[in-house]
């Protein structure tokens, strides 16, 4: 593998991670969003799918977003009469969203992408020295 084929597959994996940071900012931010209306359903917490992808131009594989979705299951409820989105029996759906998890999956993604930016500029170092010593 050469190295422009390192640069585009660490470029590829920091671009992946880059979304990932971006889809977990927007479930914390949205952490306490419910619905407008009686019974409506709240903020669902999304997720990303990872793929991987063959470069044939490179030959190698690299990584891609497959897609963004949203988590399943159910949302937990709390009782709050006085809510605009609260059902018959005056409880309100919260959204799914665990900040926790989130801050977890956010440590993750932020390791990742710094690992990837250390190749890309080691790699660049690498590219550097050449040409210095080329001349």
């Amino acid at each position: 593998m050469d190295l422009e084929n390192a640069l585009r597959i660490s470029a590829a994996g920091m671009q992946v991670q880059a979304v990932r940071l971006r889809v977990v900012a927007e479930n914390l931010a949205n952490q306490d969003s419910t619905g407008q209306s009686a019974g409506a359903d709240p903020y669902r917490r999304k997720t990303v799918t990872f793929a991987n992808k063959l470069d044939r131009q490179m030959g190698a594989e690299s990584v891609e977003v497959r897609r963004i979705g949203t988590a399943p299951g159910e949302f937990p409820q709390v009782q709050d009469p006085s809510h605009p989105a609260a059902d018959a029996r005056g409880y309100v759906k919260q959204p799914n969203v665990d900040s926790l998890v989130e801050m977890m999956d956010m440590r993750e993604a932020q390791r990742s992408y710094s690992a990837n930016l250390s190749v890309l500029e080691t790699t660049r170092g690498m590219l550097t020295r050449t040409i210095e010593a080329l001349r």
